[in-house]
């Protein structure tokens, strides 16, 4: 359901009155900046409440330079905005650094001299034999993510030749404008090293599986995502073979990382709706508009929310 700032802000995208420069120097209104923020291109969802405007930004990682959107927009709407919400790095120490030295092979190597054939089913075996004759690389000692992770950066390739994150967009913005920037509260390092050297190789099958599924079908499906992103199409993006197994790796699919992830998204959207003013807050479009994600869970707790269908 859409109110009236959402109306009037899709016909100000069209409109641009000839007196626009001559209003300059008036307050910059809460519909100003989210007319602003459409006009990046980025998909984005608003909440309005009686005290101003929550700007949820969907946030896809490597968006390709090939993409066209407007991030200058974004940093407008940044600047003019009261507070901003981005996500937060995990939180390493230098003792996290010797851990994962010390114990490293849990991380590449599966346990006990495993080979990929102990845990994969002759499909999925074959069809791993197959990525590893194209590339001419043996995966069959590595550890089920080590090899997705590569299949994806490496052999898809697909954080190459691409633009800054949202995040990095609003970050530098709300620094330069001195807009107060809120974060989650970040993992701490050990506890995700621990989490990760635990799981056992048959929980990270479905992220390989994915991880094929995409670099198997092609380069095309980067531009493809991209492209998707900027029409608002959020079911096309979230069924995309890259964006499937983005979301299907660790640790976004660990249940109990993924779940906190959410709630802690939640509740930061719910402190910024009873806030004054206009709140812009960056999200992984993932935890966004997957089935139970953080728009489900805020349309449950009853706000209106406004913006492209993401289901």
């Amino acid at each position: 359901m859409k109110t009236g700032i959402f109306t009037l802000a899709a016909l100000a995208i069209w409109a641009v009155p000839a007196t626009a420069q001559d209003t300059s120097a008036a307050p910059t209104t809460q519909n100003q900046i989210v007319v602003t923020a459409q006009r990046s291109g980025a998909p984005m969802w608003f909440i309005e409440t009686e005290t101003g405007t929550v700007i949820l930004v969907g946030e896809i990682r490597a968006v390709p330079k090939s993409t066209p959107w407007q991030p200058d927009r974004l940093e407008e709407a940044t600047a003019e905005a009261d507070r901003a919400i981005i996500r937060a790095r995990p939180k390493f120490s230098p003792g996290d650094v010797f851990r994962l030295i010390f114990r490293g092979g849990r991380f590449t190597r599966l346990p006990d001299k495993g080979v990929a054939a102990d845990y994969l089913t002759i499909e999925q075996r074959a069809r791993l034999a197959a990525l590893e004759e194209e590339y001419d690389i043996d995966y069959d000692r590595r550890s089920f993510l080590m090899t997705s992770f590569d299949l994806l950066a490496r052999r898809l390739d697909f954080d190459d030749d691409t633009t800054d994150d949202a995040t990095d967009i609003v970050r530098k913005a709300a620094d330069k404008a001195d807009v107060p920037i809120t974060r989650p509260e970040r993992f701490r390092g050990e506890d995700l090293l621990d989490d990760l050297a635990e799981a056992d190789p048959r929980e990270h099958i479905p992220c390989l599986e994915a991880a094929m599924a995409a670099t198997e079908a092609g380069q095309s499906i980067i531009e493809a995502r991209g492209n998707d992103w900027r029409k608002f199409d959020v079911p096309a993006v979230m069924a995309n073979p890259l964006e499937v197994a983005l979301g299907r790796c660790w640790p976004w699919a660990d249940a109990e990382v993924g779940e906190e992830i959410r709630a802690q998204w939640v509740g930061l959207i719910e402190e910024a709706a009873v806030e004054e003013g206009t709140s812009v807050a960056v999200v992984p479009l993932r935890v966004l508009a997957e089935e139970g994600g953080v728009l489900d869970e805020l349309e449950g707790r009853g706000f209106a929310i406004g913006g492209p269908t993401w289901r």
